[in-house]
């Protein structure tokens, strides 16, 4: 029993560590990677209810079980449009104008023109987030009225 215990934390802190700065799984692979967490962790829990470690072991098959709901729903990250942040579509003219750094009266070209000038640096393939990619979205739809 401690020996499942211990190379479970084992399993657990490679991923951490090879993940250390950066997403351990690329999009659209993290269902992939919860069920196959699921699946190890109720395979690991009826092993242990077969040893007569009927806490642990129900512990562990309710996790696992949690884990592949998880990845079999579709409302997970998934499902949201990539950069969606429910912050982002909350933006005051102000702020939008303050993020791009616009002018209060600036017209339409201006406004493209700065954010593409933001957007070639703070681009998530450029290595920057796809929330601030998704902010400096929301806040150009504001000022164009989109």
């Amino acid at each position: 029993m401690l020996g499942a215990v211990i190379i479970a934390a084992a399993i657990v802190a490679l991923v951490v560590w090879r993940g250390w700065g950066k997403p351990v799984l690329a999009r659209g692979e993290w269902r992939a990677g919860a069920g196959l967490i699921g699946i190890g962790t109720v395979t690991g829990g009826g092993f242990l209810l077969i040893r007569g470690a009927w806490e642990l072991g129900l512990t562990l098959v309710a996790l696992g079980g949690g884990l592949i709901a998880a990845a079999r729903s579709e409302r997970g990250p998934a499902a949201r449009p990539q950069g969606w942040s429910p912050a982002a579509q909350r933006f005051s003219a102000e702020e939008a104008r303050a993020l791009l750094g616009v002018r209060e009266g600036a017209d339409a070209e201006e406004v493209r023109a700065a954010y593409a000038r933001l957007i070639r640096v703070l681009h998530p393939d450029r290595g920057g987030t796809s929330g601030l990619a998704a902010q400096l979205n929301a806040a150009r739809d504001r000022l164009l009225k989109r």
